[in-house]
């Protein structure tokens, strides 16, 4: 993906909040939205998805935890038996989700947006908790089962992915899916390339 493309990618996304183009899965929005997500312009033509340009660029969501639902939430350490240090917090359109629980898929144009952030820890009433504190990174999947962007090194394998970085939200910084995000879906393989085993939203 060319820094030009990136460049554009920052300033614009479509004015849909859908997370799909398809009336079928297409979530209601609120009244307004921000600048990153509403703006239109010739890159972003009408796709499948509101968050794919016609060249397979990928935006992500801004306001994914006021429209989406939260599917799960994964406390990650570095090593096994040490302090968590990060939490992954998952979200996918309401639609999405419940097309999931009817067939056990998701529909094409269906959006999942994992935010990683760092934690606050302490040892309180409950017990020793934690908690998630700022954004880190975002992954962003949507879901694309027609190979709809062939050649494009962010598609394959029935998704479209991304990663934004927290220093500059608005700009897609894989380049290649089957080395910057495949590799940590390995072994979700069976379901799809989604850790469905820690969302039970999804179960009917």
């Amino acid at each position: 993906m060319s820094s030009e493309s990136f460049h554009r990618l920052a300033v614009c996304c479509l004015a849909s909040v859908g997370l799909v183009g398809m009336a079928a899965i297409a979530p209601s929005e609120p009244p307004t939205r921000s600048r990153e997500s509403t703006v239109k312009t010739s890159d972003t033509s009408t796709t499948f998805s509101a968050y794919v340009s016609s060249k397979g660029d990928i935006s992500r969501p801004t306001d994914y935890r006021e429209t989406f639902r939260h599917l799960g939430t994964w406390a990650v350490a570095k090593e096994a038996n040490t302090p968590v240090h990060e939490m992954h917090n998952v979200y996918a359109q309401p639609d999405a989700i419940k097309a999931f629980q009817q067939n056990g898929k998701f529909p094409d144009g269906a959006v999942l947006v994992k935010e990683i952030t760092n934690v606050g820890a302490d040892k309180l009433t409950t017990g020793q908790s934690t908690w998630s504190t700022d954004n880190k990174v975002w992954f962003v999947m949507i879901k694309d089962s027609k190979g709809r962007f062939p050649g494009n090194g962010l598609w394959g394998d029935g998704w479209g992915w991304a990663l934004f970085e927290a220093k500059e939200p608005s700009r897609n910084v894989a380049t290649n899916f089957k080395n910057d995000c495949l590799p940590c879906h390995v072994p979700a393989k069976q379901d799809d390339w989604v850790y469905i085993r820690g969302y039970p939203v999804l179960k009917k």
